[in-house]
């Protein structure tokens, strides 16, 4: 398999890790990449490296947003400009390990998968892994999805030969990561997980108690005014979704 891959970047204010991100990228194994950096008017330095790292390798790209609209809409640029069969998604935070892009089109092929995620790791704020890991189902259909938030956006890749990119596109609410694989998901496609981790989760310390309450807040929005649930069917599914995801990061 040699197929071009399409790697969408949001950066905003990602100075501080946008060239390990990047270096990651350019150590892959697999080496049929374009890099899309979506630059959503970022105020700090990151701007300044991007730039750099376009002169290095051909196959990275700056994409200069000129109004701040926030990472859906910055993937949403990527996705429109993405050249490739396949669009994987990255944080600008976030880290993948060499063979992540290798692995994971082996894995897409012989599960002729048009939407898959892989398991990861959560890394420390200098991104060394923490040793806590979170392992993946082998398949998730939307049923299922709605009661576990498991699928981590940068390790998502879609096959574009198998699933259009208006379908993949991002809508522009809380938790936009989570609505997608969820509308993807009902549109009638099963997620394949690769339970290997892949990726390293950058989280800095303290950052869960600080984000819990709006977590809460964001996935029962998407059960009641997005998914448009039933509010016993939303009680059932958000209890397992607090659940699980306090298990994650324990």
């Amino acid at each position: 398999m040699d197929s071009l891959v399409s790697i969408v970047v949001p950066v905003f204010n990602a100075g501080k890790y946008i060239d390990d991100t990047v270096k990651t990228v350019c150590s892959q194994t697999y080496r049929n990449w374009e890099l899309l950096l979506v630059d959503d008017c970022s105020g700090d330095n990151c701007r300044e490296k991007m730039e750099e790292w376009c002169k290095k390798d051909s196959r990275i790209r700056l994409i200069a947003k000129e109004k701040n609209e926030g990472a859906a809409c910055a993937r949403n640029t990527g996705i429109d400009l993405a050249a490739g069969r396949y669009i994987a998604f990255l944080d600008a935070d976030d880290f993948w390990k060499p063979k992540k892009l290798e692995k994971q089109l082996e894995f897409m092929e012989k599960k002729k998968a048009a939407f898959s995620f892989t398991g990861y790791e959560f890394g420390d704020e200098e991104g060394q892994g923490t040793g806590k890991r979170v392992d993946v189902p082998a398949e998730l259909v939307y049923k299922k999805a709605l009661s576990r938030t498991v699928i981590f956006t940068s390790t998502v890749m879609f096959d574009l030969e198998k699933i259009k990119k208006d379908t993949i596109k991002m809508p522009v609410v809380a938790s936009e990561d989570t609505a997608t694989w969820w509308k993807v998901l009902r549109s009638g496609y099963t997620a394949y997980g690769l339970d290997e981790v892949l990726t390293v989760y950058r989280r800095p310390a303290g950052s869960l108690s600080a984000n819990k309450l709006v977590a809460i807040k964001r996935i029962w929005n998407l059960y009641r005014n997005v998914e448009k649930l039933p509010l016993a069917c939303s009680m059932w599914n958000f209890v397992w979704w607090a659940f699980r995801a306090t298990l994650r990061r324990i």
